[in-house]
């Protein structure tokens, strides 16, 4: 199988094209990525050059960096590509709406172009909403209700990709998870924020009281879930993916002082977010019973493995924190961008 990427230096995104050159013999994979912020070189740097693996730097909004991706034909695309930090949306939606809606438009009008191209867009929970303690989990014909601007371009995102499989019967279809934990992924995110500002004796700031809850998964789970929808899913339909992990954000960055043994005073509550959803979680059995997918980490063992791998990796996490890596991007490109 040929296959594209999309958002391929990013914290999914890169997790699965590791997972893809490990574990599929045989196929090749393009990585297409714009190599934003969150889109970090070092995530892939030890893939080097292979007939398996090559990096193609561009714009998902852009027809024509998104034809030179396709160029030659593929079998299929993986979509990762996305604006995703849901306070960034709040300070401005621009940047959202064009590369999680547009964007998406852009790679599915250029697949369907193509003989045979499957398309396999990612989402995300919080295109549901919000739940309240009582209600029962999201499952795929929960309503679209979100709530951030974020949210609600994926939203959007999913609805077209939807639309392109029902108007012209498109072979896509269209993944959600839960929230994702694992290695490589950007410390402005809670898990590794915590982790990582624990290491350095920072404060651990935590919104309101902490007790918004959350379906965590590992991202090699979420990756393997992809995979299952790629190679099984049905053309035109939803899968959900969770972990049955719920947890409050609180009782998390509590977990991760006790592992790392720092002082619990480090634990401070900061203002909430406006719109902040207070509870997530995914009903995965659809997935379970058609792909033959199940998570394969509880979430201690899983957030165990992770706060080791940030102790054992502070050459890659520091310069992120500092912003050394953005100097990396010049010599990166010059050797492997077209």
């Amino acid at each position: 199988m040929k296959l594209v990427v999309t958002g391929g230096l990013g914290f999914i995104g890169s997790n699965f094209v590791r997972m893809i050159l490990r574990e599929r013999t045989g196929w090749s994979v393009v990585n297409f990525d714009l190599v934003t912020y969150a889109g970090n070189p070092a995530n892939v740097a030890d893939l080097g050059r292979s007939g398996a693996y090559r990096f193609v730097k561009g714009d998902i909004a852009d027809p024509g960096d998104v034809a030179r991706a396709l160029e030659g034909g593929v079998d299929a695309v993986v979509n990762f590509a996305a604006e995703s930090h849901v306070d960034r949306s709040i300070l401005s939606a621009d940047p959202f709406v064009r590369t999680n809606v547009v964007g998406t438009v852009r790679l599915l009008e250029a697949a369907r172009a193509l003989p045979k191209c499957r398309v396999v867009h990612v989402s995300t929970d919080e295109v549901y909403g919000a739940l309240t303690p009582d209600d029962p989990p999201f499952t795929e014909r929960t309503p679209l209700s979100p709530t951030s601007p974020y949210a609600a371009s994926k939203a959007a995102a999913d609805h077209l990709a939807l639309a392109f499989a029902r108007t012209y019967g498109q072979d896509v279809v269209v993944t959600r998870c839960s929230n994702n934990y694992g290695p490589y992924q950007f410390p402005e995110k809670l898990i590794p924020l915590m982790i990582t500002n624990a290491i350095e004796g920072k404060k651990l700031p935590v919104y309101g009281d902490g007790r918004q809850v959350r379906d965590w998964i590992h991202v090699e789970d979420h990756c393997a879930g992809v995979l299952a929808a790629l190679e099984r899913g049905a053309a035109g339909e939803v899968y959900n993916f969770g972990a049955r992990a719920e947890r409050y954000n609180i009782d998390i960055v509590s977990r991760i002082v006790a592992l790392l043994n720092v002082q619990p005073e480090l634990v401070e509550h900061v203002k909430d977010r406006p719109a902040h959803d207070r509870r997530y979680a995914m009903d995965a059995a659809k997935a379970e019973r058609e792909l033959g997918w199940r998570p394969a980490r509880t979430f201690e063992q899983g957030l165990a493995d992770t706060v080791r791998w940030y102790v054992e990796h502070e050459d890659w996490w520091r310069p992120v924190k500092d912003g050394s890596y953005r100097d990396f991007y010049r010599t990166w490109y010059e050797e492997r961008a077209r």
